[in-house]
């Protein structure tokens, strides 16, 4: 029709190799947003869970496990979190727990309360363990094996009034194990709610179990 058939062929073919390769681009960026929306609810579903396991049994074992910490003194300033912290305070609360010792003082008479706690927490503990997107989460299933770990030692040992000092030591380990890591990742998990729910950031300060002087009733 134009008299240039070969002219016309020649940029029809580039045109279609052009709009492979639109498409091939669009294709790319719409997997990558795809992807990082999937991860992103994902990440949420998963902090909805950490939320669940400390209100129901992480935030009052770690209270319990912190007052035998012999030398939590020593970090409590550096992880007593506050109101006003931003990432540059919860890095160093990070930094602080990389260099404490968590020295675990058991005593036969703080156990039989604490066995009587996790027995009652079993059955959520293991509905956790079977929810598939802590697969996601290395370190908080991790935990949750931690914590469990400690709830059958104590709940195979029919008197815990009577426990040698191996086995007393034994149990003390269990639950450094836990607690170190229980303190980890409450730290990640109030930057979490600092950042994204301010309003469960100021009750979970207010119900600080590190905190000593925390208090739920807000005076100012």
């Amino acid at each position: 029709m134009f008299g240039h058939p070969a002219e016309m062929l020649r940029y029809l073919m580039d045109d279609i190799a052009f709009v492979l390769i639109q498409a091939l681009i669009i294709w790319l960026v719409l997997d990558r947003v795809i992807r990082s929306m999937e991860r992103e609810s994902m990440q949420q579903k998963l902090n909805m869970v950490i939320g669940a396991f400390y209100s129901e049994v992480g935030t009052t074992l770690m209270g319990s496990i912190a007052v035998r910490d012999a030398d939590f003194e020593r970090i409590r300033p550096s992880v007593t979190v506050k109101h006003g912290w931003g990432p540059a305070d919860f890095a160093h609360a990070k930094l602080s727990l990389q260099s404490h010792d968590f020295s675990i003082v058991v005593r036969p008479e703080d156990l039989p309360a604490l066995k009587a706690f996790l027995s009652s927490e079993r059955s959520f503990l293991l509905r956790l363990l079977e929810n598939q997107n802590l697969l996601e989460h290395e370190a908080f299933t991790e935990l949750l094996w931690a914590v469990f770990h400690l709830t059958e030692e104590l709940a195979v040992r029919p008197d815990l009034s009577q426990l040698p000092r191996a086995d007393l030591l034994h149990i003390g380990g269990d639950m450094k194990r836990a607690y170190g890591l229980l303190v980890s990742q409450w730290l990640d998990y109030m930057a979490h709610l600092q950042a994204q729910y301010p309003y469960l950031f100021s009750l979970a300060v207010r119900t600080n179990p590190l905190d000593p002087d925390a208090s739920v009733i807000i005076t100012e």
